[in-house]
């Protein structure tokens, strides 16, 4: 089985630590597929095969090749031998969320790659804070929605299980990226057609943390309402 890479917690960022801690190019030493956000919560990152882009607050979808670029948190992995194939009819986003009881990972993390066409999709992208940080849920709150009919792209993202909730936001966690790469975002509900892609049971989850930032080693974690907290910032999924 394959192992998630994770830099950074979910808790930091709910602490108001949105500094960028760590590069793309360290990033994609640990997987070429994933998702994140830049500097300052700027937008929501999808990597696809160690292509990186960044779907921003004005709808623009932006190829990032300066592999100094900083983010504070993300998500990789490499794909595996192991992946189980998956050809999905025509489906929501609810029953995607169901994939972990059909396939029994309610207890583990798990990696989805689906790509197809979409009846619609719509997502939303973090706008950029600049220091002093607000929490993630006040971004939350000021967050742009876009919406796609009838387009082409790319589901990926990760399961996370309950017990992590704070390091990471337990459940789903997935974004979009169409495949003319002018539309994406973290995705808050679809209609599907056809997808095909891969599901990874991950037996592995390496969690990265940015010692070396002052901010992020003397910072105060939400002592109460943190599940909530990172339930309304991420849209509820």
């Amino acid at each position: 089985m394959s192992k998630i890479y994770q830099h950074s917690t979910l808790a930091a960022l709910m602490a108001k630590q949105m500094q960028g801690t760590t590069t793309i190019y360290e990033l994609l030493t640990h997987g070429d597929t994933g998702i994140g956000t830049l500097d300052g919560v700027d937008g929501e990152v999808i990597i696809l095969n160690g292509d990186v882009h960044q779907a921003d607050e004005f709808g623009n979808v932006n190829h990032i090749t300066d592999m100094d670029t900083k983010l504070p948190f993300a998500t990789v992995h490499f794909a595996s031998s192991d992946a189980i194939e998956l050809d999905l009819a025509p489906t929501d986003f609810a029953s995607l969320a169901d994939l972990q009881h059909g396939y029994h990972f309610t207890n583990n993390f798990a990696a989805l790659g689906l790509h197809g066409n979409f009846k619609d999709v719509l997502v939303r992208a973090a706008p950029k804070s600049t220091a002093p940080y607000p929490s993630l849920l006040e971004v939350a709150q000021k967050q742009p929605t876009f919406t796609a009919e009838n387009i082409s792209g790319t589901i990926v993202g990760y399961f996370a299980p309950e017990l992590y909730q704070g390091t990471v936001a337990a459940g789903w966690h997935l974004h979009f990226l169409s495949d003319d790469h002018t539309f994406g975002g973290h995705l808050l509900e679809t209609h599907t057609e056809q997808l095909q892609g891969t599901l990874e049971l991950m037996s592995d989850f390496q969690l990265h943390l940015p010692i070396e930032n002052e901010g992020f080693r003397d910072h105060t974690p939400m002592a109460d309402g943190l599940k909530e907290g990172i339930q309304a910032a991420e849209g509820g999924h």
